[in-house]
C-alpha cells in the first residue's frame, strides 16, 4: 500500500548536490510531490526535506539510494516518527467583505494574516498542515488569483535530530 512519506536530508551545501537527487528520483521514475532546500546553521550543509509517495520498499529504496549519494550526510523519515510538519503559502484575493470576515473568522490555531493589501487586492499568508492548505484553498477556489506554496517542512518532535 503506498502512502507519504517526508524525508529530510542533510546534505553538502555544494553545486550540483540537488540536481544528483534530483537526477536519482527521475532516473528511476519516483516522483517528487514537493521539495523545499536551505542552509543550515553550518554553512557546510542544508537541509533537504521532500515529500515522495510509495510502498514501504519503494521508500526503502529510495533512502539506500539517497544514502549513497556522495553529498548526502545523513537522512531520516519523519514520517516513521512523531513529527510536526507545516507548509506556508502566499494567496492573493480580490479584497471584499465577505473575504475578510473568512480570514478573521479562522480560529486562533490556525496562522492566516493579511500580509498585504495594494489596489483592493489581498495577499493572504497561511500556514499550517498541508491538508488543511488543501482545503482551505479548495474552499476558496473561486476567489483566488495566484497562489504560491512552499512545499512542507518538518521536524521530528522531542529528542529525535537530525544532527551529526
Amino acid at each position: 500500500m503506498s502512502r507519504q512519506h517526508i524525508i529530510s536530508v542533510l546534505l553538502e551545501n555544494e553545486s550540483g548536490a540537488l540536481s544528483r537527487v534530483a537526477g536519482l528520483f527521475s532516473a528511476r521514475a519516483y516522483n517528487i510531490e514537493s521539495l523545499t532546500v536551505a542552509p543550515t546553521l553550518d554553512e557546510s550543509l542544508s537541509r533537504l526535506t521532500l515529500v515522495t509517495i510509495g510502498s514501504e520498499e519503494t521508500i526503502e529504496q529510495i533512502k539506500k539510494q539517497l544514502n549513497k549519494l556522495v553529498d548526502v550526510v545523513k537522512l531520516i523519515d519523519l514520517s516513521e516518527s512523531f513529527s510536526l510538519e507545516r507548509e506556508l503559502a502566499l494567496v492573493k484575493v480580490k479584497k471584499s467583505a465577505a473575504i475578510v470576515q473568512r480570514i478573521e473568522a479562522l480560529d486562533s490555531d490556525t496562522l492566516a494574516r493579511i500580509a498585504d493589501e495594494t489596489d483592493g487586492y489581498l495577499i493572504v499568508e497561511l500556514s499550517g498542515e498541508n491538508a488543511w492548505l488543501d482545503d482551505f484553498l479548495q474552499d476558496m477556489q473561486d476567489d483566488v488569483i495566484e497562489v504560491v506554496r512552499t512545499g512542507v517542512i518538518g521536524l521530528s518532535r522531542g529528542e529525535r535530530a537530525l544532527t551529526l
